[in-house]
């Protein structure tokens, strides 16, 4: 059964123009067709097509749930785009697969892209959401620079993962069930030494990510796997 994002409301449904047209005419579905239709927000429900239109599909109802989180920990990666957007719209399709709450891109002083577009990226985690049949998408948050960042960033537990040779931790050490995470992620050239102290003086912990250095898309997928895996139930 096909899955389709829409506005729910009561006992119906409607899919916005582009979910229409790919319901419609890519996927060729018609009127009495049964479908699920999520909102994004932990609802799924399933009904069939009462209105086939490219332009608006309309959506009868007939099972509607709100579908309980199933992660017990909160992640929050904040990661530098990099230099090739293809590999950053990677890493949002497979940390949104694997599980992630909420992405930030960040604009450090090394950043060698410093423009993203919102747009893309929230089409790509919302198709990532579809595949993985799960009913909520993640928060994606627009480009910030690391120091406003700085100033707001929250969480139980904060790391940052660089390429100095400091004293780190194993993450495996700071992952606790019930716990929001933040991790920081740096761009290829990695963090300055001044974002790092300014990191370390927020209460961020260093962490190690394995033996090997990695590519900054792999080194935010080795968090969401690594909270993914220790979490497991």
């Amino acid at each position: 059964m096909n899955t389709f994002f829409g506005i729910i409301q009561n006992n119906a449904a409607i899919l916005n123009e582009e979910e229409s047209l790919h319901c419609v005419k890519v996927l060729r579905h018609k009127v009495g067709d049964t479908i699920c239709v999520i909102d994004g927000n932990g609802t799924r429900a399933i009904g069939k097509i009462e209105a086939a239109h490219a332009k608006q599909c309309a959506v009868s109802l007939s099972q509607k749930e709100v579908v309980a989180k199933t992660r017990n920990y909160y992640l929050h990666i904040a990661i530098a785009p990099t230099k090739n957007i293809e590999r950053i719209e990677w890493f949002v399709e497979k940390a949104v697969e694997i599980g992630v709450d909420e992405i930030t891109f960040i604009r450090s002083k090394n950043s060698e892209r410093t423009v993203i577009k919102d747009d893309r990226i929230r089409k790509v985690a919302e198709s990532a959401v579809k595949q993985s049949q799960q009913a909520y998408i993640p928060k994606i948050n627009s480009l910030t620079e690391f120091k406003d960042f700085m100033k707001t960033a929250t969480a139980d537990i904060k790391l940052i993962a660089h390429c100095e040779e400091d004293k780190k931790e194993n993450i495996k050490n700071y992952i606790v069930s019930d716990k929001s995470h933040l991790a920081l992620i740096g761009p290829e050239g990695d963090f300055t030494k001044e974002e790092i102290e300014q990191a370390l003086s927020a209460n961020f912990k260093p962490v190690a990510l394995g033996d090997n250095r990695l590519r900054t898309e792999t080194a935010g997928l080795y968090v969401c796997g690594a909270l993914a895996v220790i979490n497991a139930k």
